[in-house]
Formats: structure tokens, sequence, C-alpha cells
């Protein structure tokens, strides 16, 4: 495909999905210069014409989270500057999504703040996935499509297992998805009850549903420090399970999560590439990673065709 009205450009948080997409699209990936200052400012130099024309910045805003998102912010203001059509800001992890809500006195609803600075810079709509709380599209008065994971993950999960399956929600939030996808693997369903005594820390208690003598699958949307993961998996062995697994959407795996996920009972981690893998991720046996590239591919190119992209928002095969 060869249009000259589409252009991608990526940021430096993510250059192997921004390649894989452009390879899905049999386009080149935009010229821009993105430098560091010796104090740390960031400039942005867009390296080719951009006048009138659909521009896609994919740029995930994951570790360094304050500097991936101030440098999305300047590419999106260049490309404004310089009378890009449409700028949408592909943002395949989107940063501060936990902070969602006020959960104590006078603290700021952080993803709200990120949603404001995006449209204040330029951005006419933005592609997402799998964001931590739906209603975080409510935040913008831009259009936002949130892909979900499911396609690739679900594919995997049915090629890997066969018989004696249950899904396991790791607390009473994630139940839905859950549900979602044990209807479509025809597999029970689970959850963890869990408490929360400090951020970052989790200690489950006991789990909801029947996991014995099963192929338990842990599913979240994201993984940090992998606290709650391992005393998942760990309860859910003590209840009888003959093994188990995990999905995640978004491996922010931070602090001592790699140590904990290999020191943890479980068997294997299945990730996409939302978030590039560290070295210490990459080299770690249990984990897997998937690529939803093609997902993004598809998107990109519907919203430049002014096509649906809504069978994208269903949990399917």
């Amino acid at each position: 495909m060869a249009n000259k009205e589409l252009k991608i450009f990526s940021g430096n948080s993510n250059p192997d999905l921004a390649l894989a997409v452009c390879k899905g699209l049999s386009l080149p990936l935009g010229a821009a210069s993105l430098r560091t200052f010796s104090d740390g400012e960031i400039l942005v130099e867009i390296g080719e014409n951009v006048r009138g024309q659909d521009v896609f910045v994919i740029q995930s805003t994951c570790q360094p989270v304050n500097g991936n998102l101030i440098e999305l912010l300047i590419m999106i203001d260049a490309l404004k500057r310089a009378s890009a059509r449409r700028i949408t800001a592909v943002i395949p992890y989107y940063g501060y999504a936990r902070q969602d809500r006020k959960v104590a006195p006078r603290v700021p609803i952080s993803a709200k703040l990120v949603a404001d600075l995006l449209t204040a810079a330029g951005s006419s709509r933005v592609l997402t996935m799998d964001l931590h709380v739906g209603q975080i599209q409510g935040f913008f008065n831009i259009p936002v499509d949130n892909l979900y994971a499911s396609p690739v993950m679900i594919r995997y999960i049915k090629e890997s297992f066969h018989n004696d399956l249950v899904m396991v929600s790791p607390d009473a939030g994630g139940v839905p998805r859950a549900r979602a996808y044990a209807k479509r693997l025809n597999a029970d369903l689970a959850m963890i009850d869990k408490r929360r005594d400090a951020p970052g820390k989790a200690k489950a208690m006991h789990i909801i549903g029947d996991v014995a003598q099963k192929q338990a699958v842990i599913l979240d949307d994201i993984i940090d420090t992998g606290g709650t993961l391992a005393e998942a998996a760990k309860t859910i062995m003590e209840h009888g399970a003959k093994g188990v697994y995990a999905c995640c959407s978004h491996p922010v795996l931070s602090g001592p999560a790699i140590r904990r996920v290999m020191d943890s009972p479980l068997k294997r981690l299945i990730v996409t590439d939302t978030i590039p893998l560290g070295d210490k991720a990459l080299s770690c046996p249990k984990i897997i990673q998937l690529s939803v590239a093609s997902l993004f591919c598809k998107a990109i190119l519907n919203i430049h065709c002014e096509d649906s992209i809504s069978s994208l928002f269903e949990i399917q095969f």
C-alpha cells in the first residue's frame, strides 16, 4: 500500500512496534529527529512534509513515563505547527491510567490531566489498547478508540490449552473481562478476593470458584511489580490447580517483577508488545511476548479510510 496522505511517526518508547506496524501497512516510518539537550529538554524536528496529511504518532507512555509523555506531546505540537490535517496519537499503553479517580482527599485524577494535555497539544483523536478502565474515554473531548488484545490472546490460549481450563480474574474489577474470555473459550470462571494495603502491594485472600485439578489462566491488563500476580499464583496452586499461567496486555514489569515471576509457581506469563521488554524480561524463560501490530495496522488503515473499526472493540477470536 502506498498512500501519500497517510504517514506514521514514532517516538523512542516502542520503535519495534512502530516498525512492525509500518511493515504491515507497507509504509516507511516517517522521518523525525528526536534529541535531548544536556539539561534534559527534548527537541523534535519533523524531517518531511506533512501539510494536509493524515498523521499517526506511535508512542507508549511507559518507563520513563514522564519523558515519553512529554516527547509525545512535543511531537504532536511539531506536527500541528507543520499543518498536518489530522493527528492521531497512537498510545498502545496509556500511562497514568490507574489514577482515574479520587481514592483519597487531595489527590489528582492524573488520567484526566493526561487527556487534557493530549488534546491541548493538538491531537485530533487517540488510538489505544486495553485501557485500565473504560471510562477514561470519557475524559476526552475528542474521539478515542480503545482496542483489545483479545484476538491474539484468545488465539494463543485456544492453541495452547484444550481441557480443564479456568479463567481467573485477579480482582473484582477484572471479572467482566475474564467472563468474556471464559465464554468464548468454553472455560470455567474464578475470581481472587484480595486486600490491597498500599500501592503496588496486594495480599491474595481466597478464591471464589473452583480451580482444583484445572489449568488456571490469570487474566489482567497490567502487571507492574508482580506482587498481585505472585500472590494469586501461589493461592491458586494452594487450591489444587494442576498448573497456573498468566496473560496480560501491558508488561510494565517494574522493580522486582521479574524476580517475582521467576520465584512464583507461574509456568508461563504471556504478554504483548504494547510495552517493549527489557533485557531481564527478554531473558526470562517464563515470559512469552505476542505482537499486536496487526491489530493496530487494521485500526490505523480503517481510521484513515473512514471505515468502521467496531469489530476491534469486541473480545473475539
